[in-house]
């Protein structure tokens, strides 16, 4: 869910302007998951501009604290959201902690990185939201070791149906700076890409799996 629709604007065309989303529908990338793609985003890239990392973590702050006041912890997946995760814990004043996507194999086979006690209420911060597997398995952990997940904030998702689901399923809150939807309206706009382009990259996100 968008909370503030200047802000997803502005998100997405600071994303766009520094190549942090790329659209690029007639030469797809290939993800890993085998999937073809007409767009490819990489959002720690944002962490080498300092002007925009800042305007990301003063949003992201202050969704947090309007949507769950003050958290006890901020937590950052790992590893996409460990930077922005940090910089929106430093301008609450709040602990940082970090979660793997699974325990680690050697010494204390942590999977939580940092102090965390039982009962403590946390926001989770990611940066990218495709299905949504990956940060509902870093709730998963969260809830296991006695957090209390108040909700996730990411900086942007593809809003795929399988995703939303997903959240529902696990009745974890989820909001996004930005999203697909506003990302085109952008790149529209701004002539980033051609009007003939834009069905090509809605059709996409209807079915990511069988595209081209």
């Amino acid at each position: 869910m968008i909370l503030d629709n200047e802000s997803a604007k502005k998100t997405a065309e600071l994303l766009l302007q520094i190549n942090a989303i790329k659209l690029e529908p007639e030469n797809p990338f290939t993800w890993a998951s085998g999937w073809k793609s007409p767009i490819y985003c990489d959002n720690r890239i944002s962490l080498s501009y300092p002007s925009i990392r800042n305007y990301l973590r003063e949003e992201i702050a202050k969704q947090v604290e309007q949507l769950y006041g003050k958290p006890d912890v901020i937590a950052g997946v790992a590893t996409g959201a460990i930077g922005i995760g940090i910089l929106v814990a430093e301008a609450l004043g709040l602990p940082f902690i970090y979660v793997r996507p699974q325990p680690k194999s050697h010494g204390r086979q942590n999977q939580i990185e940092g102090h965390l006690e039982k009962g403590q209420t946390v926001v989770v911060i990611e940066d990218l939201i495709s299905t949504g597997k990956s940060s509902l398995n870093a709730v998963n952990a969260l809830t296991d070791s006695g957090a209390k997940v108040k909700g996730m904030i990411a900086i942007f998702s593809y809003g795929f149906e399988i995703a939303e689901a997903n959240f529902e399923e696990k009745n974890v809150e989820l909001h996004t700076l930005s999203n697909y939807e506003t990302l085109l309206d952008i790149a529209s706009e701004s002539g980033y890409i051609k009007e003939s382009m834009v069905q090509t990259l809605l059709e996409w996100k209807v079915n990511p799996q069988a595209w081209k």
